[in-house]
């Protein structure tokens, strides 16, 4: 496997696994969920469109794995259970393992197959942002549990 693509995956799997222990230091299922006064997306919100992103991104795109995005439900369901989310994360981490070991090493300087920032990009510009928005939202979720646990 290019050395690209295998520290690329060691990253995503890394703070995935972040993102299950973070979603287990949660004091309460509720608490998950819990909108505090100047949050809009709770960790469960996050969680589920962390793992819809990469799903789709990489598991779907690249991997042609027949996952299909519901990008609005990401933000809008509500009250899921650890549990749940928990599996999901793991469900990311097959598409994601599955996925770039097989990815070619000329497909990382290839333009990236759908158009997502209205200008062409390469594979490999691409997964870094991906790599980027996935540590941005994980900080995300590492504050609101802490928020959530004091109140």
């Amino acid at each position: 496997m290019n050395q690209a693509i295998q520290s690329l995956q060691t990253i995503y799997l890394r703070d995935l696994t972040r993102l299950a222990e973070e979603l287990r230091q949660y004091p309460t299922e509720e608490s998950v969920w819990r909108v505090q006064e100047g949050i809009i997306n709770p960790g469960g919100n996050l969680c589920l469109h962390l793992c819809g992103n990469l799903r789709h991104f990489i598991g779907a795109v690249l991997g042609n794995d027949g996952y299909i995005r519901n990008r609005d439900e990401e933000f809008s369901s509500k009250n899921i259970a650890r549990q749940s989310l928990l599996d999901e994360i793991d469900l990311t981490k097959q598409a994601i393992s599955k996925t770039l070991p097989a990815l070619p090493q000329e497909k990382l300087n290839q333009n990236y197959p759908i158009d997502v920032f209205g200008k062409p990009m390469t594979t490999l510009f691409f997964l870094l942002h991906l790599s980027a928005h996935l540590g941005y939202h994980l900080g995300q979720v590492n504050y609101h549990r802490r928020l959530v646990a004091k109140n």
